[in-house]
């Protein structure tokens, strides 16, 4: 799990010193792809406090959350139906019960060692 959050770390120092910029046009897509990717980072922490994690499923949902957002935005955006909902809430909901997870983990883990066992 460490290298998950040191590579985390290592992607917003280079995101934040090596400037990328795309056309305007495709903000709704990156944001919608971001947050997918955000999704799978915070389900992969889960999986590691729960001894669940495996690098293959994480790659394969990182790539493919991205791509399903990415793709579903750009059918909604053709038909004129705003389709990049549906990741929104989707995501974003998962995103919440992911971190609400690993909160109790982190708080249970936290009395444990308090109470000393």
């Amino acid at each position: 799990m460490i290298w998950i959050l040191a590579g985390l770390a290592l992607g917003v120092v280079v995101g934040y010193y090596i400037p990328f910029t795309y056309p305007i046009d495709y903000s709704l897509y990156m944001s919608v792809a971001i947050l997918a990717t955000m999704d799978s980072i915070f389900g992969a922490v889960k999986s590691g406090f729960k001894s669940k994690y495996d690098n293959i499923i994480f790659l394969t949902g990182f790539i493919g959350n991205a791509l399903l957002a990415m793709i579903l935005t750009y059918i909604g955006d053709r038909l004129g139906i705003p389709l990049y909902y549906v990741a929104i809430l989707v995501f974003g909901s998962r995103i919440f019960d992911n971190l609400s997870t690993i909160r109790r983990y982190i708080v249970t883990n936290m009395r444990n060692k308090k109470r000393g066992k």
